[in-house]
């Protein structure tokens, strides 16, 4: 592990150490190696870096909505091989929300999430991707890839 020493001004180290009690951190080292992992994270999947993916995908819609269930249904086993697991919770008489483990190909995982964030009758959507490492491993499953979370260099 190597030791860097940053310069930052007043009001900035202040506010980093009151996010630091929030989150409950116990140093300021481990503090900043998260918020560095999830910036550069979210580069190296914006700029293309990542080939693979697992992801959190959370969204809330109106079950009322005309047919909206059934789409989004048909959009999840049109990508069957990107679900790991969903949830879906009643939240009130008409809302209901579904949370999304995803993994694979960074590209089919995101715009299968920015498929159903985008249909009619979806709110509050929200996607998290974490880059990874896959390999193959036959012995295992068939068609299953394990991925290693290594982060990307």
């Amino acid at each position: 592990m190597r030791r860097l020493t940053i310069s930052i001004d007043d009001e900035l180290a202040d506010t980093f150490d009151q996010f630091m009690q929030q989150k409950g951190y116990q140093n300021r080292s481990e503090a900043f190696r998260d918020l560095l992992r999830g910036e550069l994270g979210r580069d190296t999947v914006d700029h293309g870096g990542a080939h693979h993916c697992v992801a959190a995908l959370s969204y809330v819609y109106n079950h009322h909505e005309r047919q909206l269930a059934g789409r989004l249904a048909q959009i999840q086993h049109d990508h069957h091989d990107v679900t790991v697991s969903t949830m879906h919770a009643h939240l009130d008489h008409d809302n209901c929300i579904e949370t999304m483990i995803l993994r694979g190909h960074t590209q089919e995982v995101v715009q299968f999430a920015e498929a159903l964030i985008a249909e009619k009758g979806v709110r509050h959507g929200k996607f998290n991707v974490i880059p990874v490492e896959s390999e193959a491993n036959g012995r295992a499953h068939h068609h299953h890839h394990h991925v290693h979370l290594r982060p990307h260099r």
